[in-house]
């Protein structure tokens, strides 16, 4: 079992985001986002699912190159909205 707060694996990943994996699907997402913000309780538990449970808090570090880092994970959940870059992992 992974540890609370950390990362899904590639696995994961792939399941998680399977019911998101249409665009439409993942900026209807992103739109819950940008309407709610990330205090809404689906956006939270969507955020918890992808982080085994926690939503990390503090400097999220991504696979970005040139952008690796932001201030939490909404900030960084915003950015893969934002750039349409859905699928990003931290």
């Amino acid at each position: 079992a992974q540890q609370p707060g950390t990362p899904l694996s590639d696995q994961e990943y792939r399941q998680f985001f399977r019911s998101l994996r249409t665009a439409r699907r993942a900026s209807t997402a992103c739109l819950l986002r940008a309407l709610y913000g990330c205090q809404n309780p689906l956006v939270q538990r969507l955020d918890e699912y992808e982080n085994h449970g926690v939503i990390p808090e503090g400097p999220i570090c991504s696979e970005l190159p040139g952008n690796p880092s932001f201030p939490d994970f909404c900030s960084f959940s915003f950015y893969r909205c934002t750039r349409k870059r859905y699928f990003i992992k931290v």
